[in-house]
């Protein structure tokens, strides 16, 4: 008898790339939207074996899976030819993943009782790959005692992994849990699955964005941060087993699946989340762009032209240092989160930085250089230096979700370290 082969390490950046990735199909109107979803997975890099039920076939041709993938569709366990070809065992074995999607309730209790009689649930059975369910069906089929316990059943004994379902209006004009996850959801989800989990068992809590100080109920004072980077590491720290809480300034991202989000406005608001938040964490990441300065007394209405003048004058308070206020206070209790600091600079970027390290009394501090127009404000890419006491790495140019990566790479050393 032969061993098992050796499961793959992934690089969390990357999870996908050359994983081999099997996606079932299953028999409901959302089957239209595993195309997407294998379209996804093969441009992350993954190798794509799909397996339709009967029913599956109903609603979308096998031809439009293998066009995608460059691979035949497995359809029939009891197909000679199909079995010599491909054959559920050895499909089976070399998968990395199985992907269910979608799950409808039919697969989800065959799966649930052990059946084998077709192509998919032997697959399933026969595999010693992690599996991730999909589900769709109609709103009462999912609610109902039986698909739930069967659900259960799954997660619980099996160890299968869920993702979904959406909640809105269905094909059967029901509206209401059941909808089948976004595809890019579900391409999230695989990944968090094959990532390394190497921040299991660890809170992060993670700043981002820009705050908005208020002049008058319309303006603002408030500074070029897009919230990429630190909406991308909060990502990324989900990805790896993190419980995140993601405290966001004023931004256009969508809301990253899977996590926390506490969604603020200005300086002050800022400070109240992360006392809520920073003391129970293992870690800070303070990647947020916040405004040193306020205006002292904002309007409650509009500021009209006439009433300002043709040469207005702002008076300023000053914002409370947060992340300096974080060091102190994590000093003077002698204990706390790790904490890192983002300083971006237009010169002298190393130098500031070191200097910044040492009066916020941080751990690490990531600086970049925000006039590269390739690595500054709302662009996708980036490139930093990690800066310690003594030490400075360099992180080339990449997009910034492996940016992000990469400063957690350092991040899980520094925990680990910390004991």
């Amino acid at each position: 008898m032969s061993a098992p082969r050796e499961r793959k390490v992934f690089d969390p950046s990357a999870p996908l790339r050359d994983a081999e990735i099997v996606v079932g199909v299953g028999g409901g109107i959302a089957a239209y939207k595993a195309c997407e979803l294998v379209r996804l997975l093969t441009k992350a890099g993954a190798k794509v074996q799909v397996i339709m039920t009967r029913r599956a076939r109903k609603f979308v041709g096998p031809l439009t899976f293998q066009a995608l993938t460059g691979r035949a569709v497995f359809t029939d366990l009891f197909s000679l030819t199909q079995e010599s070809e491909i054959g559920h065992i050895a499909v089976a074995d070399r998968a990395d993943l199985i992907v269910v999607a979608p799950a409808t309730a039919n697969v989800v209790a065959r799966l649930a009782a052990g059946f084998t009689d077709d192509a998919l649930t032997a697959v399933c059975l026969a595999t010693r790959a992690p599996v991730l369910l999909a589900p769709s069906m109609n709103v009462n089929m999912w609610q109902h005692p039986i698909t739930q316990a069967n659900l259960r059943r799954l997660v619980e004994v099996a160890g299968t992994f869920v993702v979904g379902p959406g909640d809105g209006f269905l094909a059967c004009r029901w509206t209401g849990p059941g909808r089948l996850a976004e595809p890019a959801d579900i391409v999230e989800a695989a990944c968090r699955v094959l990532a390394p989990q190497d921040l299991a068992g660890r809170r992060l809590v993670v700043t981002a964005g820009p705050t908005h100080e208020p002049l008058d109920p319309v303006r603002f004072l408030g500074n070029r941060s897009s919230g990429k980077m630190g909406y991308a590491l909060a990502a990324a720290a989900a990805r790896r087993g993190a419980t995140v809480t993601l405290l966001a300034g004023p931004t256009a991202l969508p809301d990253p699946v899977g996590l926390e989000v506490v969604h603020v406005e200005d300086a002050r608001a800022m400070e109240a989340a992360i006392e809520a938040h920073a003391w129970s964490a293992h870690a800070v990441i303070m990647a947020a762009a916040i405004a040193d300065f306020r205006p002292a007394a904002p309007s409650d209405r509009k500021l009209k032209r006439t009433e300002i003048g043709l040469q207005p004058s702002i008076i300023l308070d000053s914002n409370p240092d947060l992340l300096g206020g974080l060091g102190a206070e994590r000093a003077r209790r002698g204990a706390g989160p790790l904490l890192v600091g983002f300083a971006a600079e237009t010169h002298d970027v190393v130098g500031y930085a070191q200097a910044k390290l040492v009066a916020k009394q941080c751990d690490l501090m990531v600086a970049n250089d925000v006039t590269s127009p390739d690595a500054g404000f709302a662009v996708d890419t980036n490139r930093v230096v990690l800066v310690e006491r003594g030490a400075t790495r360099e992180v080339p140019l990449a997009s910034k979700p492996e940016i992000a990566h990469r400063i957690l790479d350092r991040v899980v050393e520094l925990i680990a370290a910390r004991g």
